[in-house]
């Protein structure tokens, strides 16, 4: 059991944990529309900062934006809290979607995930091969170590439909190019996305909602992480493995405490304990409204979830800003 799991009072802490996503959201949706992927990430991390220091806890950040000599970042390994209260483990993406934000384009979020102190795997800084889907279906349906047609055939024939009933979510990314040829050929239709693959993830767990079956290819393992986190509270599968480019990569894994540069990784060994997870929409999606000016009113709407229970809420927000 991992370190003051006895402690940690998720109850009490998840709608603090709300305001500090809805703070980190607030101060990027000054910055949509305007083409500045610094300045908007910068505005969420000041302000998600100074939420997150407010809180009665002793926390850690081990999901964050680089490494100490990266500051002012939310670095990994910065201690946040009042100091007082239980010792947590924090993962955060401030601005999740930066080049969405500054091109006011869909799905950006501020996202925070928050677990007793080593409830959640230390992600070096590098990429992530994975593989999620949503709630009810058996337990390792889908393998990563399976091939991509064999991956959508069999989720098909658990959903009772064709492989071309079958959507997943990719990244738009070049080097995703021979994984987008290879799900095409099932006749699975794409899902392509720009940005934002901890949203794409979470999307696998509202298929009838988003549309979205199953995710698939690399991203950050930081965002995989966090999408895991989520995962957790909303129900649905992950698998990830970590993937490295060069010695350098090899010796963030080293430094994280990672030995094993080939393991598997599922949403359990990602997420070891109950956790709290929030998301407060930037720009308009399909999991939450963006940030908008009403008047004089600014709104926002936050999806706010605790594994242990399984409730997830939405709320929303009106600040008045003149």
């Amino acid at each position: 059991m991992p370190e003051s799991d006895e402690i940690f009072a998720d109850r009490m802490l998840s709608l603090g944990l709300a305001r500090v996503s809805e703070a980190a959201a607030i101060a990027a949706s000054r910055l949509i529309g305007r083409g500045d992927e610094k300045a908007a990430d910068q505005a969420a991390v000041d302000a998600m900062r100074e939420q997150l220091n407010l809180l009665d806890i002793k926390g850690v950040v081990v999901i964050g934006e680089g490494e100490r000599d990266e500051a002012p970042m939310l670095y990994i390994g910065e201690e946040v809290g009042t100091g007082n209260g239980p010792g947590v483990d924090i993962a955060l993406d401030p601005l999740e979607g930066t080049t969405l934000t500054a091109k006011d384009m869909p799905n950006a979020l501020a996202v925070i995930a928050m677990g007793p102190r080593g409830s959640m795997l230390h992600a070096p800084d590098v990429y992530m091969d994975k593989l999620a889907i949503g709630p009810g279906y058996p337990e390792g349906i889908v393998d990563l170590d399976m091939p991509v047609r064999e991956r959508i055939e069999t989720l098909a024939r658990a959903k009772g439909v064709p492989p071309s009933e079958i959507t997943v979510c990719v990244l738009e990314r070049p080097r995703h190019e021979q994984l987008v040829h290879e799900i095409r050929e099932t006749g699975a239709r794409i899902r392509l996305i720009t940005d934002g693959d901890v949203a794409g993830v979470i999307h696998c767990a509202e298929p009838d909602k988003t549309g979205i079956d199953m995710y698939m290819g690399a991203g950050g393992a930081p965002e995989g992480v966090l999408a895991a986190a989520a995962l957790c509270c909303m129900g649905g599968q992950m698998q990830g493995r970590l993937l490295f480019r060069n010695a350098e990569e090899k010796a963030r894994a080293a430094k994280a405490g990672i030995t094993d540069l080939d393991r598997k990784y599922s949403r359990s060994d990602m997420i070891r304990s109950h956790v709290i997870f929030a998301a407060t929409g930037v720009t308009n999606g399909s999991i939450v409204s963006g940030a908008r000016r009403d008047g004089d009113w600014l709104e926002t709407e936050t999806i706010l979830m605790r594994s242990k229970t399984g409730t997830v809420r939405r709320l929303f927000y009106r600040l008045r800003v003149r």
